[in-house]
């Protein structure tokens, strides 16, 4: 049931066209059983101008918080902060379920959910809670098919019948409805990945685990995918995830264009602001994930009061000088 696979296309050129308002600002929060200071850090992030916050979701890990009901936790305290999975894991969360959370989610927070959707990685832990082992062709069409699933079972409809490999549906009840079309993102990194998120997925959230120079030719092969399917590469919204902290130091910072992606950055809130203007204007990201290295709602709001808005002028002169 999979459509395919998508031919190559032409690079996408550098955006020229970013407003202020263009790109966007999330915060990742640790699921931790001892982060307590979890809901004052969303209600920072909320209060100083970030547009979302991400929650990773790992079953396993014995003192992580279950996600969804974290998510509605953060939901009930906040009144405009977006939330988003990083990333549902899949194996554990069938996709007939995840609708109906996902869904549950979009009400209960009046249209602030959207779901990122991996295959997962740790398949010792996945199959030790009684998870299936997926080899990477399973692992791309059960996220395919998911996406089937997950949108037939948005729709306004009474039951959803899919006779897929992974999914196999007959005549499943439907409901509730979200409140918005929740959109699907995906943790995406090999070819086969990012060749179905251009083709279907309505987001990427790059991985921490991938090197910053391998983020380029990620994009033109989701631009390329995009393309061969009929999709405007522009209609893909694309998180670039960074580590970090905000100093007060004036020491030089080089932008982070190679290595791990997971290795910390330590600058100023200019220097913050050049990075994430680089990422946005050279590499076509349009939104920007904080992973902070230490999760304070103080650091939190230094982020926000003051390198969000810097970046936001950077990216806007640089657009208007382009």
């Amino acid at each position: 049931m999979s459509p395919a696979r998508a031919r190559a296309g032409p690079r996408r050129p550098r955006r020229k066209d970013l407003s202020v308002n263009d790109t966007r600002f999330g915060v990742f929060l640790s699921p931790h059983r001892d982060n307590g200071l979890i809901t004052d850090s969303a209600q920072a992030a909320e209060s100083s101008g970030f547009d979302f916050a991400t929650v990773q979701d790992h079953p396993y890990v014995p003192d992580f918080l279950d996600p969804y009901v974290l998510i509605s936790h953060l939901a009930a305290r906040t009144s405009t902060l977006r939330f988003l999975t990083d990333v549902a894991n899949l194996p554990l969360r069938p996709a007939p379920l995840l609708a109906k959370t996902a869904a549950s989610l979009d009400v209960l927070s009046r249209g602030r959910f959207d779901l990122g959707l991996g295959g997962g990685r740790s398949w010792p832990q996945i199959a030790g809670l009684g998870g299936p082992t997926w080899t990477p062709g399973q692992t791309v069409n059960a996220i395919d098919e998911a996406i089937t699933v997950l949108r037939a079972m948005w729709e306004p409809r009474p039951s959803v019948t899919f006779p897929g490999t992974t999914y196999s549906l007959d005549a499943v009840a439907t409901g509730p409805a979200p409140v918005h079309p929740v959109g699907i993102w995906l943790g995406a990194s090999g070819p086969r990945m990012l060749d179905l998120l251009g083709r279907r997925a309505d987001g990427w959230i790059a991985p921490l685990a991938t090197p910053f120079e391998t983020k380029p030719a990620a994009q033109d092969a989701i631009d390329a995918a995009a393309r061969a399917a009929g999709r405007s590469p522009r209609d893909i919204r694309r998180v670039i995830q960074l580590v970090g902290s905000v100093t007060g130091s004036t020491a030089p910072v080089d932008l982070p264009l190679s290595g791990p992606n997971g290795r910390p950055v330590h600058a100023n809130p200019d220097q913050w602001a050049r990075i994430i203007a680089h990422f946005v204007t050279e590499q076509r990201f349009d939104a920007v994930n904080l992973v902070p290295e230490r999760e304070t709602p103080d650091q939190i709001s230094l982020f926000g009061e003051h390198v969000i808005p810097a970046a936001r002028r950077l990216v806007a002169d640089q657009s208007r000088a382009a």
